[in-house]
């Protein structure tokens, strides 16, 4: 890590966040920006003039503006499995010839979703979507999100190899009409392979000829999926150098795209792209992804704060929880730098959170009064689309009060009724929940994602952490493990009789 300007971080005193509001008479305009119809609002963080002048220093210091550069270039930044983060291609950034691959491949996409809608699968009357992680996290939020009213289709999204969650994704479906989305990049997935056996079972239980003719395949690996026996006109394909949680804006977004219509998945794009040329061209001062990776260096490194409470004061974001979990803790979960050497400090904090108001009384009672300092932030959405006006005032007025209540306290002489105050939150403000502004989030959460890696000096596009459980399940499961187990292990398993 550069020491000149984290020598100078770490020896910044730091300062009530009432009495910052009373000196920097401009807070609010310095650390309040708008950007795709969002507003980011970091005022209420421990961030002063001074920090982020020297957090700005620490980011040169860092080599941020060439990894960013590079990044949006297309070069090679996952340099452990020596690939670019293609994920940008999708909305138009990096190598020429990456950009026009994706688009090809996104009109080979829309082809899909047209002949669907023309009829070529004949009566579809739903979607099971079966994947696991990045490939239905993203294209689950965003049904869910997106798709409350209006959606085209019955969209269900099967991930665990739970049977329970088997029986309940399809419960209800006609076999006959419902059209299967399977995505695994490498198609090798064993969660996903065994779920779409199973529906394939399903479907052809039900007296249908062709099972195979009502599945989609959305890989990196087409040899893979024809292998497994899909047709090769029913693949769709996206590179290599898009990892699973940043692959929602490629084709594996089609349940999506077919539930919401082709209009919102550009839509989604769109915004994206628009917190991208934010991101990409905006100074450190004014930059929202900047400011919140400033908070978040502060409060992870410096004060030591080991989690994040996120708290979307929106039904329709009930899933972004999960999202941002695998999204922040998969890519800077880390504990060696991208060179293999070890990190001499904290990385990812662990992501948390709920939806409000039910989170009020399950869990700020800590956030208030608890002895663990967490920085929070609240996602609130200010245009009401319920018919429920009072309803939607009282959200918004309770998330904002949230805010206020951690920063302000109040002292009483009874200390079961003290609240220390001076604890930071921040917010960010939608002004209408739709598909440009929900893919303009998603971005910043990406590039918020990406920044701090560059300045923690690891690689956020790998995900080795992963393997070692799944391959002592498949050596379990083949009876090859040759590493031995533990005596609490063998004895579970020989308790559970499997």
């Amino acid at each position: 890590m550069p020491k000149d300007a984290w020598n100078a971080i770490e020896a910044h005193e730091l300062q009530e966040l009432s009495s910052l509001f009373e000196k920097e008479p401009d807070r609010l305009s310095s650390l309040c920006h708008e950007v795709a119809g969002l507003t980011f609002d970091w005022s209420k963080t421990h961030l002063d003039r001074a920090l982020i002048e020297s957090f700005t220093d620490f980011a040169g210091e860092s080599g941020f503006a060439s990894a960013r550069d590079k990044l949006f270039a297309g070069g090679i930044v996952n340099v452990t499995e020596e690939r670019p983060a293609e994920h940008l291609a999708e909305r138009g950034s990096g190598t020429p010839e990456a950009v026009e691959l994706a688009t090809s491949r996104r009109m080979r996409m829309r082809a899909l979703v047209d002949a669907i809608e023309a009829g070529a699968f004949g009566d579809v009357s739903a979607i099971l979507h079966i994947g696991i992680g990045g490939s239905v996290l993203g294209p689950e939020l965003l049904g869910d999100g997106l798709g409350r009213s209006g959606a085209r289709l019955d969209v269900r999204f099967l991930s665990n190899i739970d049977p329970q969650a088997f029986g309940d994704s399809i419960e209800g479906l006609d076999p006959a009409t419902t059209l299967i989305v399977a995505v695994s990049k490498t198609f090798t997935t064993a969660e996903t392979m065994a779920n779409l056996s199973a529906a394939l079972d399903w479907i052809e239980a039900a007296g249908v000829s062709d099972p195979y003719g009502r599945v989609i395949a959305v890989t990196a690996a087409p040899q893979a999926a024809m292998e497994a026996g899909i047709d090769e006109s029913r693949i769709l394909q996206f590179s290599e150098g898009v990892g699973g949680r940043y692959s929602l804006w490629s084709a594996v977004g089609i349940s999506a795209a077919l539930a919401l219509g082709w209009d919102s998945f550009e839509e989604l794009l769109e915004g994206a792209a628009e917190m991208d040329r934010h991101f990409r061209y905006t100074e450190p001062s004014a930059n929202a992804v900047l400011i919140a990776t400033f908070a978040d260096q502060l409060y992870s490194r410096k004060l030591r704060c080991q989690s994040r409470g996120t708290f979307p004061y929106d039904e329709r974001l009930r899933l972004l929880v999960s999202y941002l979990q695998q999204l922040e803790m998969e890519s800077n979960g880390k504990s060696v730098t991208a060179d293999g050497k070890p990190v001499d400090g904290p990385t990812s904090p662990v992501v948390w959170g709920g939806v409000g108001t039910d989170a009020q009384h399950a869990v700020f009672q800590l956030l208030h009064q608890g002895t663990l300092i967490v920085p929070v932030e609240f996602l609130a959405v200010a245009e009401d689309e319920t018919g429920l006006p009072e309803h939607h005032r009282q959200l918004l007025l309770n998330a904002f009060a949230q805010g206020a209540a951690l920063m302000r306290g109040r002292k009483c002489e009874d200390p079961h009724r003290s609240y220390a105050g001076n604890r930071p939150s921040a917010t960010i403000l939608i002004d209408r929940l739709d598909a440009r502004s929900l893919g303009a989030i998603l971005a910043f959460y990406e590039h918020r994602t990406f920044a701090n890696a560059v300045l923690l000096g690891i690689n956020p596009f790998d995900q080795f952490g992963v393997e070692l459980g799944k391959e002592i399940a498949r050596d379990l499961a083949d009876g090859t493990d040759e590493g031995g187990l533990d005596p609490s292990t063998r004895a579970l398993i020989e308790r559970a009789r499997i």
